[in-house]
């Protein structure tokens, strides 16, 4: 049993194999530090990598450093000074999979524990991941894979089928949906009569839960979650209620955009289920939310027709998202 032991790498992102090895020394160590490493360049913020380290391994005492050294890779001496100030010790053991682990140790004057080096429990690496995130889904904890799956937004004017089709997908992908929290809160307020009034406050409180939401649910998803409504969507009803789009609500929109927008027709007839208001004004809302589509440079498609020929032109489209690989 080892006192303190030493895990440090880039986690480019962080997969099973890491979770392995970090796994290894938390079990043969009575404390860790976990180095996480980072380039500014790098399309994986530092930040998340180490949030999520810190998510997958509670007990792990976590580092974040700023890998802009003039130090090269396999410049193990340089590396070992630059670990030795940075933790402000020597560890008594550093846990590896790499080929560098025997030098790096040598110069660290520790022990070098050479954990799965042919990654056979594992195989996988952040490069693998990077190239074809869909593909290696498997191997990333809850919290990454949340990063990596596609994320569908279904939006569109009231009674347009909006929640029929996030279900139908959901169903067709064997993933999980995001419900409408904006429904779930207006039907609240209902309770208090004829006479509701709206508050922007409310809308930003709407679009944050929403997204929360979707954070929450994403991390059971199976490489796509399907969302009914967003944000963006948020926004586009505070402006229909408040004559005016709202900076604090749009500036939760954009923090989280998604990948495709699948836009309901309003040629299906109005169903009123007791609580709608916007029969009147259903084209109008169509034609705006199109306008700030375009306007906002969001990727989307609008599907018209039965129910069936709306799935299966949404289908196409997430299929085609599906399989183009995006490496990051």
């Amino acid at each position: 049993m080892f006192e303190k032991g030493l895990v440090i790498g880039k986690f480019y992102p962080p997969h099973r194999g890491h979770k392995y090895l970090i796994d290894t020394a938390l079990a043969a160590c009575e404390e860790v530090t976990v180095i996480v490493c980072y380039k500014k360049t790098e399309t994986v913020p530092g930040e998340l990598r180490a949030s999520w380290i810190k998510k997958i391994h509670p007990t792990a005492h976590v580092i974040l450093i700023d890998d802009s050294s003039e130090l090269d890779d396999d410049d193990s001496k340089g590396w070992a000074d630059y670990t030795k100030e940075i933790l402000g010790y020597t560890p008594d053991a550093v846990f590896t999979s790499e080929a560098y682990g025997d030098s790096y140790a040598s110069f660290l004057g520790c022990v070098h524990v050479l954990v799965d080096k042919k990654r056979v429990a594992f195989p996988v690496s952040g490069t693998l991941v990077r190239s074809d995130p869909m593909k290696s889904m498997q191997f990333l904890e809850p919290c990454v894979r949340s990063y990596f799956v596609k994320r569908i937004c279904v939006l569109g004017a009231e009674s347009t089928g909006t929640t029929t089709l996030a279900r139908a997908l959901a169903e067709h992908y064997r993933t999980v949906w995001v419900p409408e929290y904006g429904r779930f809160f207006s039907e609240g307020k209902l309770s208090l009569g004829s006479e509701v009034e709206w508050r922007t406050e409310e809308f930003v409180s709407i679009a944050k839960a929403q997204k929360q939401f979707e954070e929450g649910l994403a991390e059971s998803a199976n490489g796509v979650v399907i969302c009914d409504t967003d944000a963006f969507a948020t926004s586009v009803w505070h402006e229909r209620y408040m004559g005016k789009m709202a900076d604090a609500v749009e500036y939760v929109a954009d923090s989280s955009p998604h990948d495709l927008y699948i836009l309901t027709g309003d040629e299906i007839p109005f169903e009123q289920d007791g609580t709608r208001d916007g029969e009147h004004i259903r084209h109008d809302m169509h034609k705006r939310f199109v306008d700030k589509l375009n306007e906002t440079k969001r990727s989307f498609i609008t599907v018209c027709g039965s129910h069936q020929e709306r799935l299966g032109k949404a289908i196409a489209a997430i299929d085609v998202l599906r399989l183009n690989k995006q490496s990051c």
